[in-house]
């Protein structure tokens, strides 16, 4: 418990400062960074369940998925400097579809360059895909949120709260009073208790972080509560990951916490869902 306490302590300023006070590219290139972990923790999985995935390739997509992503999010104007609107350029040749035909083509050419047998070929396409569509695709919208204009930073920290102070208050509350398991085949110590307390967390949160990012406070709660069952959904999922490949946590990275994908298993479903909710109030369709 000590030391869950003292990495959280550590960490969560640190990406506070950064995503509040950090520049664009450090923004996006810690995001990135973060990601690549994600995924390597996610290969190291797939890899006990004799699953190999082409790694190498996959990490390169995973990086063209986020720039893709960060050139369609400066659409919005968030260009602010001479370095950034030299890559915006770059960047019409960049697109979240030329990046997935990219993938395909990548990975097919790889089993043919390497003569493999079928039986390891559609194992390693798919472990490979599964990587860049459930984890490196969902996460990449943070970027997108991060870059709204003027409110990106903030709603992006809004989406980190909701989810930490979900998890949290999942923890405690899970192991004081949680007794109805929520899915023992998947995660056994997760309760429908733990998972009440997560969603009321993140319409706390809601509450608090309404006035500040200039939101009503009703569609900020329906956004949190979205965000947060996609969350809980997503570290569902992570659970099953790993329960498929018998350990109970993605690597030892982060001391009382397990992993990086560990940590971010929530926001990689919640990420997407604050961004589309966002897309669909601007177009005028009310939540």
């Amino acid at each position: 418990m000590l030391r869950r306490i003292l990495t959280a302590a550590v960490l969560i300023p640190v990406v506070v400062l950064i995503v509040m006070r950090g520049p664009w590219l450090l923004v996006a290139g810690t995001a990135t960074v973060v990601l690549l972990l994600a995924m390597h923790e996610f290969f190291n999985l797939g890899d006990r369940m004799g699953l190999r995935a082409y790694r190498r390739w996959t990490m390169l997509c995973t990086i063209g998925l986020m720039y893709a992503q960060w050139v369609a999010g400066l659409e919005n104007g968030a260009v602010t400097s001479q370095v950034e609107t030299v890559l915006h350029s770059l960047g019409s040749f960049s697109s979240i579809e030329f990046v997935a035909i990219l993938f395909v083509l990548g990975v097919v050419t790889i089993g043919v360059v390497n003569r493999q047998a079928i039986a390891d070929i559609l194992p390693a396409m798919a472990m490979s895909a599964a990587g860049l569509v459930f984890v490196a695709f969902p996460f990449s919208y943070l970027i997108r949120v991060v870059e709204l204009q003027p409110n990106g930073r903030k709603l992006v920290l809004f989406t980190l709260v909701l989810v930490w102070a979900g998890d949290m208050l999942a923890y405690f509350i899970g192991r004081s009073f949680g007794h109805a398991r929520m899915a023992p085949t998947l995660s056994p110590k997760k309760t429908w208790e733990g998972a009440a307390a997560n969603l009321a967390a993140s319409l706390v949160v809601a509450s608090i972080f309404a006035r500040w990012v200039g939101m009503d406070g009703i569609t900020l709660f329906v956004i949190a509560g979205l965000a947060n069952i996609a969350g809980q959904l997503g570290d569902l999922i992570e659970s099953a990951y790993k329960r498929g490949a018998g350990t109970k946590d993605s690597s030892a990275l982060l001391p009382g916490h397990g992993g990086v994908l560990d940590r971010i298993d929530s926001l990689i479903l919640a990420a997407p869902v604050v961004w589309w909710s966002l897309v669909l109030l601007q177009q005028g369709f009310h939540l």
